[in-house]
Parts: structure tokens; C-alpha cells; sequence
């Protein structure tokens, strides 16, 4: 993560963003929450449709300054994972197996939450659990769309078939974004409610990767890597919810997970992973960096939850 003096580096080449962290201090904040609140909050604004702007050079003011920030943000994640990169390999095939291994070693991966949340977590622990993931969720539908764009044609054809998937393949009731607002609907989730800047961090990552042509590449592996490791994860919330009672209606989108993304990692590496790095070899280390990265915000994300939910639950001292 970066430090106090590389966000005190990128404030100083943006007026707007010193006149808004004055503004918006919080002595209770440290310097990388105030940041991805305000990355976060510029994210949800810059995505969102609207009917026009008020003031065109106040808002690229804005929104250069908040990308400079999102740029020191992003290089500091880099440089930390820059000695995990140095070996890997560069052929297509060599790659893809360290690829895939990433779904035993890669970090986070094992993690002693997600068996705890499967049979343990009560009610208010999972839904606060929830809050956070939904709070951290960009949209990979959107990031996907995002990423493909100008990718040779095979690893575009797979991205777009991803998407048409993610997309209920023409159909409302089989898109997932909603699927995952209903969860939130059965169980009264509270989204508006405090998120820990953790979270909030994983989101503007996958933002500042998919957004960034410089770092598409990234952004393929970065996506790619969710679809390999989550279906472990999904599969041990899913039986969490199913212990808690919650239906099966609203556990879709984590039943669906469970397994849907198995197939969609196997299709990922095959259609796109394989001939980007057999077409450039040079992609190799970026689209591992982005796994990485991924990986790294995740388990930072999962480290802030155990120390949340088991620091009031007593049962897991020394868990």
C-alpha cells in the first residue's frame, strides 16, 4: 500500500484534491482511507449516467487530480508484487500452469474465513460480511466490457462471451449483477452503511486497471484470477447462508459462482491467457502482475474481516 508521502506527492500536482482531503479531514481516518473513500465516491460519480455537467474544467480538474492519486495508488501495488513477477514464466503454456497454481499458493488463497463463515458466522456476522464484499464489487460485468477493448480477436471473443454470461445471455433474470442485489434485498443489507476502506480498495483497483489502457493487460489477468479462485469462496458462503436459513432464490448468485466460474476460468486461460502470451510473451509479466495485485487486495480484505468479525466473537481467540 502507499504511504503518507507518495499521496502527499500526488496531492501537490492537483490543487482540487488538497482543497478536498482539507476539507473532508477526519482525524480518525488514516491517509489511504481518505483516499479510497474519495476514489471510490469519484468512481460511483464518473460511472454513473447523467444528464450533462455544470462546469466542464472544474470536473477534468477533478478528475485529473483524483487520477493521479489512483496512479500512486496503483504503482505502489506494483512495486510490492514486482519480486513475485521476475520469474514467471513467458511461454503460453508454462504460464497458464503457474497460473492456475495461483488457486493453491496465490495470496489469500485458504483462507481460515471463508470455512468459518461456512459454519460458524451468525446472521449479523455474515450480513456485515456481505456489506463489505457488495461495497467492494465493481462490476465485473462492466469491467469486463471495459478490458476488451481493442484485444486481439480471440481473447476479445472470450471476453464477450464472459460478458454475455455475466449478462444473463440476453436475460434479466439471469443477470448477475441483480442476482446479488436481491441477496442484499432478502437480507436487509444496510449498503450504505460503514465500509472498511479495505474493501474499498479492492473496487478502485479494478477500476484503475480496467479504465487504463496501460493497464489492460492487468485488468485481463486481474479478472481472469477471480474466475479461478472464487468458486471456492462462493461455495463455503453459499453453505453458510444455506446453514442460516436464506433461501435459495436469494443464495444464487453465490450457488451459481460455485460452480459457473469453473468453466469460465478453464475458457479464460484457454481463449485468452494462452494466445495474449503466445501472440507477445512480453504481456506475460503484466498479466501476472494483475493477478497479484488481485490476489493481494483480496487477502488484505480478508485479513481486515477476521480481525472485525473475530475480535467480538471470543470463540475464535486464538482462531
Amino acid at each position: 500500500m502507499f504511504h503518507a508521502a507518495d499521496i502527499g506527492t500526488g496531492i501537490a500536482q492537483g490543487a482540487y484534491m488538497s482543497r478536498l482531503l482539507t476539507h473532508n479531514r477526519d482525524s480518525s481516518a488514516s491517509p489511504e482511507e481518505m483516499i479510497h473513500r474519495l476514489l471510490a465516491a469519484s468512481h460511483a460519480e464518473r460511472f454513473s449516467p447523467s444528464l450533462g455537467i455544470t462546469d466542464f474544467e472544474a470536473g477534468l480538474e477533478q478528475e485529473c487530480s483524483l487520477r493521479r492519486i489512483e496512479r500512486v495508488f496503483v504503482e505502489a501495488e506494483r512495486a510490492a508484487v514486482a519480486p513475485l513477477v521476475e520469474r514467471v514464466p513467458t511461454d503460453a503454456p508454462g504460464f497458464v500452469q503457474w497460473f492456475e497454481s495461483l488457486k493453491l499458493t496465490g495470496p489469500g488463497q485458504n483462507d481460515a474465513l471463508f470455512p468459518w463463515l461456512a459454519q460458524h458466522a451468525s446472521h449479523e456476522q455474515m450480513c456485515w460480511f456481505l456489506q463489505q464484499e457488495l461495497a467492494g464489487e465493481a462490476g465485473f460485468e462492466d469491467l469486463v466490457a471495459l478490458t476488451q477493448v481493442k484485444l486481439p480477436a480471440q481473447a476479445k471473443l472470450e471476453l464477450a462471451r464472459n460478458y454475455w454470461d455475466e449478462m444473463g445471455q440476453g436475460k434479466e433474470s439471469g443477470m448477475h449483477g441483480p442476482m446479488l442485489a436481491a441477496l442484499a434485498d432478502a437480507l436487509h443489507l444496510n449498503t450504505s452503511g460503514h465500509t472498511v476502506w479495505q474493501s474499498l480498495a479492492l473496487g478502485n483497483l479494478m477500476v484503475a486497471l480496467a479504465t487504463a489502457r496501460h493497464y489492460a493487460y492487468q485488468s485481463v489477468g486481474a479478472l481472469g484470477v477471480i474466475e479461478l479462485t472464487a468458486p471456492g469462496r462462493s461455495e463455503l458462503v453459499n453453505a453458510g447462508l444455506k446453514r442460516l436459513g436464506i433461501g435459495g432464490a436469494a443464495r444464487r448468485y453465490y450457488a451459481l459462482h460455485a460452480t459457473l466460474d469453473v468453466r469460465h476460468s478453464q475458457a479464460w486461460n484457454r481463449e485468452a491467457l494462452f494466445p495474449l502470451i503466445e501472440a507477445n510473451p512480453e504481456v506475460a509479466p503484466l498479466i501476472a502482475e494483475g493477478a497479484l495485485l488481485r490476489l493481494r487486495a483480496g487477502e488484505r480484505c480478508f485479513d481486515r474481516y477476521r480481525y472485525e468479525l473475530w475480535s467480538r466473537d471470543q470463540s475464535n481467540a486464538g482462531a
